[in-house]
C-alpha cells in the first residue's frame, strides 16, 4: 500500500464470537480522534486451535479488506493498527508472536495495539479517561483504569462466574422452569411454557443443551425470554433479573478507580433488558460506590479499536500497557 496525497490511515479490528469487523479511519488531531471511512463486517468468526487465535485465517480476510477499502479511499500509508480479541489473554499468543511481523511485512507498519476486547470496549464507552466500563452480552467483564494500570471483575466464563450476563440469566431462569416441571418451590409456570417453546419438552433439555459446545450462548438465547415473562409481572422472572443486576453492580464496584467516584458506562446488548435488570443495577451500584456517575457509552468496541490505533499513530496513547490487556509494539 503506497501513500498518497490523501494522508495515512489507521485500522481498528474488532474479533469476537459473533465474527470480525474491520474499519479503516483517517486519523485526526491527536487523543484518539480518527474519522471512518468505511467499515466491513464478517459474520464468521475467526477460528481457533491449540496455539489460540489462528492468525493465518485472520490475516486472510483483514489483508484483502483493508487494501480494498484504503483503494475506494484513495489511498494512504497504515500508520498504526488496533486489534481486540475475545480471548486474548488466554488465546493470543500466536498473535503476539507473529501478526506484528505479518503487518510490517505487509503494510510496513510497526505501530500494533493487541488488546482483549474489554479495552477495545472501555476505549469506544470511555475513551481515555479515567472510570470503569462494564461490557455485557452472552458473557460479562468489568474492566476500569486510574490511566495507571488495570482492573478487572469477572469475565471468567459460564461455569465459573460472568454472574448477571445473558447466560447467567438464561441458566437461572431454566433452572426455574425446571422447578416449574418438577412442582418445586421457585419456579415458574411461565418460564417453563416459554422454554418448552423454544427447546421442546422440558424432560429433554437436558440431553439438547448439556452436549452442545455453545452452551453459553444457547442459555443466553433464553434470556430475552426471562426479560419479556418478567415484562408481565412474573415474580420469578423479576427476581432472576433484579439478582442479575445486583451482580452487574457488584464487578462495576470492584473496578471503580479508588473505590468510588469516576465514571462508569454499560454497553453490550444486555443493558436492553429494561428496569428489572437497570433498577436493581442502579440501586445497588449507589450503595456499593456512592460517588459513582454513570454515563451512556461513546461507541462500541470496533469504534474502541479505532481509538486506540489513532492515539497510537499520533503518540497520544494514554491507556495503560499490559501484557495481557493491551500490548503494543513499534
Amino acid at each position: 500500500m503506497t501513500a498518497a496525497a490523501s494522508g495515512g490511515l489507521v485500522v481498528g479490528v474488532d474479533s469476537g464470537g459473533s465474527g470480525l469487523r474491520v474499519a479503516l479511519a483517517r486519523p485526526g488531531g491527536g487523543d484518539g480522534d480518527a474519522r471512518v471511512l468505511e467499515t466491513v463486517t464478517s459474520g464468521e468468526p475467526v477460528p481457533t486451535g491449540p496455539g489460540g487465535i489462528d492468525v493465518g485465517r485472520l490475516l486472510g480476510r483483514l489483508l484483502p479488506a483493508v487494501e480494498a477499502m484504503a483503494a475506494r479511499a484513495g489511498g494512504g500509508t497504515v500508520l498504526a493498527v488496533a486489534v481486540g480479541a475475545a480471548g486474548m489473554a488466554t488465546l493470543g499468543d500466536r498473535l503476539r508472536a507473529e501478526l506484528p511481523g505479518a503487518l510490517d511485512r505487509a503494510w510496513g507498519v510497526r505501530r500494533l495495539a493487541l488488546a482483549a476486547d474489554a479495552v477495545t470496549a472501555y476505549a469506544g464507552a470511555l475513551g481515555q479517561r479515567p472510570g470503569a466500563v462494564v461490557a455485557g452480552g452472552t458473557g460479562l467483564i468489568a474492566i476500569g483504569t486510574d490511566l495507571s494500570g488495570w482492573r478487572r471483575a469477572d469475565g471468567w466464563g459460564h461455569l465459573l462466574g460472568d454472574c448477571g450476563s445473558g447466560a447467567w440469566i438464561g441458566r437461572a431462569g431454566l433452572e426455574a422452569a425446571m422447578r416449574a416441571y418438577d412442582g418445586r418451590r421457585g419456579g415458574s409456570a411461565a418460564l417453563l411454557a416459554r422454554a418448552e417453546e423454544r427447546f421442546g419438552p422440558a424432560a429433554g433439555l437436558p440431553a439438547a443443551l448439556y452436549p452442545r459446545t455453545d452452551r453459553p450462548a444457547v442459555l443466553a438465547s433464553f434470556a430475552p425470554d426471562v426479560a419479556a415473562v418478567a415484562g408481565t409481572g412474573d415474580p420469578v422472572a423479576g427476581g432472576i433479573l433484579g439478582e442479575a443486576g445486583r451482580h452487574i453492580a457488584e464487578a462495576a464496584a470492584a473496578v471503580v478507580p479508588d473505590g468510588s467516584g469516576g465514571e462508569v458506562a454499560f454497553t453490550g446488548g444486555l443493558f436492553r433488558m429494561g428496569e428489572a435488570l437497570l433498577g436493581s443495577l442502579r440501586a445497588e451500584l449507589g450503595g456499593l460506590a456512592p460517588g459513582v456517575r454513570e454515563v451512556p457509552a461513546a461507541g462500541d468496541p470496533l469504534a474502541g479499536a479505532v481509538t486506540i490505533a489513532a492515539a497510537l499513530a499520533s503518540g497520544t496513547l494514554r491507556l495503560p500497557e499490559d501484557p495481557r490487556m493491551l500490548q503494543l509494539t513499534s
